[in-house]
Parts: C-alpha cells; sequence; structure tokens
C-alpha cells in the first residue's frame, strides 16, 4: 500500500475550514434522506399547491449544491492523484 500526499489549492483549503463547509455538511443530510422522500410526496400530491413551489425546488437546489460541492472537491484531489510522481 502507497501513502500519498495531495495538495490542494488553498481555497478549497479555506472553504473547507469555513462555516460554509458546515452548511454543506448540513445539506448532505437533507439530500440523501428528506430531499428524495419530500420529492417523492410532491410526485404523488401530499403537499398543497401552493407548498410544492417551495419543496420541490429547495429539494433539488439541496441535491444539486452537495453534488457540485463534493465534485468540485473531488476533481481537485483526482487530479493531483493522477499527477506523475518527481523522479527520484
Amino acid at each position: 500500500m502507497a501513502k500519498v500526499s495531495v495538495e490542494i489549492d488553498s481555497r478549497w483549503v479555506a472553504i473547507v475550514r469555513s462555516p460554509l463547509y458546515w452548511i454543506v455538511v448540513a445539506l448532505q443530510g437533507v439530500s440523501v434522506s428528506f430531499a428524495p422522500l419530500f420529492l417523492y410526496w410532491a410526485g404523488k400530491g401530499m403537499f398543497p399547491a401552493h407548498q410544492q413551489w417551495i419543496v420541490v425546488p429547495s429539494c433539488l437546489a439541496a441535491i444539486y449544491v452537495v453534488g457540485l460541492f463534493y465534485m468540485g472537491l473531488g476533481g481537485v484531489v483526482i487530479a493531483q492523484l493522477r499527477k506523475k510522481p518527481p523522479a527520484s
């Protein structure tokens, strides 16, 4: 098993250490558990029409924001892992 060190941009380090990260973490739980359930209930007509205008876009936004965040961070880490190691 090889030991790998990954260097990421300071911008990502600042984001991960900021309160914004905790918002994304909270949204992660919502986007995995409650958002699909609420979308299912909205599709079944279990929410009144005036609430669907808030519930459906909120759920889709939570799922989208969490996915974008982790794909962006994962892309940076994967790019660093795929770099050729320096010749020693």
